[in-house]
């Protein structure tokens, strides 16, 4: 008998849990009134018309030929002989393809062994390598120092230097 009073006592101290917690939320949600503006009607479509259909296609290839032609006139002669000038050898690779592995001396002229996709090359003072213009000016027995023409972020063009230096074998 005791255990059902027990029981008894205990299910009345039962209810539920924060009850009065959940009355103020309750409460608090119905002041709530959220204020949406409304979205403004979208503006109604008007296509317009090309009317220079009938002149020269701003895409077409005698349009493109023109702008570069003009900007080539613009160049300066330097840049113009550099652009106009035979390729040399090393000119098709990038200076990160290419890797001094040696230097020599040849009846007084220095000259440097460069290595390009597995060949050899010997380059000296006033050649040329790499695809920056870049035109050898110092040769010593640890780097190849390089003038390279580029074009910097406002499109003109500048000189920069470059090295090359001496890769020690790993074998």
């Amino acid at each position: 008998m005791l255990a059902s009073f027990t029981a008894f006592l205990l299910a009345g101290c039962g209810g539920r849990p924060h009850e009065d917690l959940r009355l103020w939320m309750n409460q608090e949600r119905a002041k709530l009134h959220p204020h949406v503006q409304p979205i403004e009607a979208p503006k109604p479509f008007t296509p317009a018309t090309y009317s220079l259909a009938d002149q020269t296609d701003p895409f077409s290839p005698a349009k493109l030929e023109t702008g570069v032609r003009q900007e080539m006139n613009k160049l300066s002669p330097e840049i113009l002989a550099q652009m106009n000038r035979p390729k040399q050898p090393l000119e098709q690779y990038s200076l990160d393809q290419i890797q001094m592995v040696g230097s020599l001396k040849i009846k007084g002229q220095d000259y440097a062994l460069l290595k390009a996709a597995n060949l050899l090359y010997r380059a000296h003072v006033g050649e040329y390598a790499g695809q920056h213009y870049g035109r050898i000016t110092k040769i010593d027995e640890n780097q190849v120092v390089l003038q390279e023409l580029v074009q910097d972020a406002t499109g003109d063009w500048v000189q920069r230097t470059a090295t090359l230096q001496l890769q020690e074998s790993s074998k």
